[in-house]
């Protein structure tokens, strides 16, 4: 279900740790108050605790906030920890994520240059 509703929305990764402790309040609050980024648009927001192996995801469905939660049996997401910000992700990072890869592919082909000629 996470990657349907993923795939069809703006999806923001919360970097960093986030205590998943918080509810709905609590994570809408911190992307309002902390990313100055409104919840209240059909948007996804991601969020990894220190154990990365459970995720909580936030959207708002017009008359209230879903709030999602899943956990690993085996394994761990791979999350940026570097500081906390909101970052847009793209459908084929949005798969690596949820494949447990890196979304910072260092081998992977990058979108080409417009009017990049040789």
């Amino acid at each position: 279900m996470l990657k349907e509703l993923a795939t069809k929305r703006t999806v923001y990764l919360v970097t960093g740790y986030t205590d998943l402790r918080n509810g709905i309040d609590g994570l809408a609050a911190f992307v309002q108050g902390r990313l100055s980024i409104s919840p209240f648009e059909k948007q996804l927001f991601l969020f990894c605790g220190r154990r990365r192996d459970r995720i909580k995801g936030l959207l708002w469905e017009g008359d209230g906030f879903l709030l999602l939660y899943k956990r690993l049996d085996n394994g761990v997401f791979r999350w940026p920890r570097n500081e906390t910000e909101a970052r847009l992700l793209t459908e084929q990072e949005i798969r690596w994520l949820l494949e447990g890869l890196e979304i910072d592919q260092p081998k992977a082909i990058k979108p080409g240059k417009k009017a990049a000629l040789y």
